[in-house]
């Protein structure tokens, strides 16, 4: 069996999850050609596990500024007859599948040719009544259209009685935590904020990873870094807690290993606002709304919560879709959910808090 596996490149979550899924595509028998959008060929990092053969595309992508939705420039940037080009122009006849982590040129691409086609992506939750913040109407539009595949298979921390899977990870080995460690990944705010707000709090250790950090480099209790694949989980590894953005792969990866975590979803961004939302829904995580020193302290003061073990789920998956039969669900539940059918008070919350 031979797929076309299209990645999403804004941010490092989409990233992250293929290399969880990758080796075990491998492991299945399943060759890989990889195809990823909405960042420079240029600006990616740690790449191995794709081999060197791999296309990158323009795609479509988001503007950001100062840790907020940049609507104007977003639309500014993205060029939509390149994109029709790049889609018209790639060739899938020796594909079986194409497989899409919210990625566009390859989703539209099988879309237009007929070709079947699967996406897995935490935005492929959205499909169902998880929780969501109300309102938003034109970005749950653009959520369901930007990479439309013909089978979705959603990720999302629960199954909040719905027929999504949970989180698609590396799997990471925590080490004896150090105390005063907070690991802190902000890829949406400016750096030199995020040093301002951490100043003030002396007595904690501080190991900030931006793409603006050319070299390491410490400013007190403050280490900043390069953006390092293997260097930033060695740290995680050993932190007593993260703040972060509000995406998903991140808190997810924080929750596995029961790391605190505190984060501040995108200003205006659809999906990061509902991933805050169910973070408190289901008591895993508190929330800033801006650079706030004082939901710092607090947060720097809670204990840190109960590790939150999730299924393996990256070879059960890559066997499924060997065997193609992307209609059925239902055994991928029995076997990652075992818990699915039981009523819980998570879901009863959910439903009264939803609004969908």
């Amino acid at each position: 069996m031979r797929i076309l596996y299209g990645i999403q490149g804004t941010g490092n979550g989409h990233l992250a999850r293929a290399r969880a899924l990758a080796p075990a595509l491998q492991r299945a028998g399943i060759d890989c050609d990889f195809v990823f959008s909405g960042r420079r060929r240029e600006d990616f990092f740690n790449m191995e596990s794709f081999g060197e053969d791999f296309r990158c595309f323009a795609g479509l992508t988001f503007a950001t500024g100062r840790g907020r939705l940049q609507t104007g420039k977003t639309l500014v940037q993205n060029n939509l007859a390149r994109f029709l080009n790049d889609v018209r122009r790639l060739a899938l006849d020796d594909y079986d599948l194409v497989l899409s982590d919210f990625e566009p040129v390859t989703a539209w691409a099988a879309r237009l040719r007929g070709k079947p086609s699967l996406g897995i992506s935490h935005q492929c939750a959205f499909d169902y009544p998880v929780p969501k913040v109300p309102g938003y109407l034109s970005a749950r539009l653009v959520m369901k259209s930007f990479a439309p595949t013909r089978y979705r298979i959603g990720l999302h921390w629960h199954h909040f009685g719905q027929p999504v899977l949970p989180p698609l990870i590396e799997r990471q080995h925590a080490a004896p935590v150090v105390d005063n460690k907070i690991v802190v990944y902000m890829g949406f705010e400016r750096l030199d904020d995020i040093v301002r707000l951490l100043q003030l709090f002396s007595h904690w250790q501080f190991v900030i990873y931006s793409k603006d950090v050319p070299a390491p480099q410490q400013i007190g209790h403050l280490r900043l870094e390069p953006l390092s694949h293997e260097g930033f989980h060695r740290d995680l590894a050993d932190c007593a807690g993260v703040i972060s953005n509000a995406g998903f792969e991140l808190a997810s990866e924080c929750l596995q290993l029961g790391k605190k975590l505190l984060v501040k979803p995108l200003h205006g961004q659809y999906e990061q606002l509902c991933n805050a939302h169910a973070l408190e829904l289901l008591q895993r995580g508190h929330v800033m709304h801006s650079l706030d020193s004082e939901k710092v302290a607090a947060w720097l003061a809670a204990p840190p919560p109960e590790a939150m073990p999730f299924a393996d789920i990256a070879d059960v998956l890559a066997h499924w879709i060997r065997r193609g039969e992307y209609h059925d669900i239902d055994p991928l539940l029995a076997t990652l959910w075992p818990d699915r059918q039981q009523a819980t008070a998570t879901i009863a919350a959910v439903t009264q808090t939803q609004v969908d």
